[in-house]
């Protein structure tokens, strides 16, 4: 029975991705799907509508930070804060650097904003305007960027699944970070190689400066206008809770918008709610985003599939599976068995919040330290969500930029870091150092 409710999940999933409808209709079909099962297994209306709240209550504070988050993009864009970053970062561009420069801007502006989709919708959409003008090949292009965009969403203090991950495993995010860095440092380097190496033979032409002058004459590029984005990183440095952090940069952001850039505080508002609007129409194309209402969508899925991951806990609907890759993880690695039921998971759900969801419930009860368990996590599922061709996780910001599909077989992050993680679990004690505790922990061979 198990086996056939989730086979009409995923059948429900890849027709609506097949002929192009929302994602929310599968998401909605497999909560009655489930809502179903539950029945059948002799469980009331109410027992199951208390285990989706349970689902939901658990990523509550997500749900808070989500609506920062929907403020603080849309602002950063209105204070000229993202702006300048791309301003002043596009003068050292060259055609023979110019891809690895896109993967290096990507990662910091994802690592500032924590929002992979965020991050493509504005500092990749220009970067892929720059390449068409430069003639440089757009899978290279497509593929520096999805690294680049998923490099923060992964390890970013305001970043999505960081906070869930955090959430789910009841871990510190800051010493979730710490660790992430540290493992991801020789899939950084690698790729920043192999990105150099692809600039040096793919050729192009002299950047064009019409589309920086588009930033010259809208906003007021003074240093001040850094502000925002310098807050936070400070703040994030003294582990300041995340929301006052963000809360901080949103308000320093504002009085930027106000007394800088000139906009009105009805334009403020109502950017902060409906996102950044400008009335330019070339600036609209590039900078265009942000606000709560983009958030909503992200807030929905969430939701539903933390409604899931109560359903699935209650009703014991994966345990069989769940047995098995405890088992497995008995005769394989930990880490190996965290990789394989990402890939797994990321194929049935098809975004990344409930491939981290399920991730998370199937493979918890195989590490006994939740900073491992949560930093195997961030190298696996995270960044194999969006390698998926048919997962919104990947689909969205290649859509967004004008990217092909085979830009994800350029996404060298994304496949260095589970691969180097394996190798790398598999032949050395990985030691993760407790908060607060001073001690360390082995990883699960």
């Amino acid at each position: 029975m198990e086996l056939i409710i989730l086979g009409l999940f995923s059948a429900a999933l890849l027709i609506c991705i097949a002929f192009g409808h929302s994602i929310f209709i599968a998401l909605l079909s497999g909560y009655c799907l489930f809502f179903f099962y539950g029945l059948l297994k002799k469980f009331s209306y109410r027992e199951i509508l208390k285990m989706s709240w349970k689902g939901i209550k658990t990523v509550k504070n997500i749900l808070i930070t989500f609506i920062l988050i929907g403020m603080i993009t849309a602002v950063w864009r209105d204070s000229g804060t993202i702006p300048f970053i791309i301003f002043y970062s596009s003068k050292i561009i060259s055609s023979s650097i110019f891809i690895l420069i896109t993967f290096l801007l990507c990662c910091l502006i994802s690592s500032l904003t924590g929002t992979a989709f965020g991050s493509a919708a504005t500092l990749g959409i220009i970067c892929m305007a720059i390449a068409n003008t430069m003639e440089i090949n757009p899978v290279f292009t497509g593929g520096a960027i999805l690294s680049g965009v998923y490099f923060g969403d992964r390890c970013s203090f305001m970043s999505t699944s960081a906070l869930l991950v955090s959430e789910l495993t009841g871990t510190d995010i800051y010493i979730n970070i710490k660790n992430m860095m540290r493992t991801s440092l020789v899939p950084f380097a690698a790729s920043c190689v192999l990105y150099f190496a692809l600039g040096i033979n793919s050729g192009g032409n002299s950047v064009s400066t019409e589309i920086l002058d588009v930033f010259r004459e809208n906003f007021n590029l003074n240093l001040i206008v850094l502000l925002p984005a310098i807050l936070i990183i400070v703040l994030c440095a003294f582990r300041i809770k995340v929301k006052i952090a963000m809360s901080v940069s949103i308000l320093s952001a504002s009085l930027i918008s106000l007394f800088i850039q000139q906009t009105s505080f009805s334009e403020l508002l109502s950017l902060l709610l409906l996102g950044f609007k400008p009335s330019d129409s070339r600036l609209a194309v590039m900078m265009s985003g942000g606000g709560v209402v983009s958030m909503l969508r992200t807030m929905g899925i969430v939701c539903i599939s933390s409604s899931y991951a109560g359903i699935f806990e209650g009703t014991s609907l994966l345990h069989g599976i769940k047995l098995r890759i405890i088992s497995l993880s008995k005769t394989f690695t930990a880490y190996g068995c965290i990789l394989i039921s990402s890939v797994l998971t990321s194929m049935i759900a098809c975004n990344q919040t409930l491939s981290i969801m399920l991730t998370h419930y199937l493979c918890k009860d195989t590490i006994d330290n939740k900073e491992r368990l949560a930093v195997n996590l961030e190298n696996t599922v995270v960044v194999i969500a969006p390698l998926i061709p048919w997962s919104i996780a990947g689909a969205v910001p290649l859509t967004a930029v004008g990217a092909p599909v085979q830009s994800i077989l350029a996404a060298f992050y994304l496949f260095l870091l589970p691969l180097w993680n394996f190798f790398y679990n598999g032949k050395t004690m990985f030691c993760i150092k407790r908060g607060g505790e001073g001690k360390s922990g082995q990883v699960s061979k």
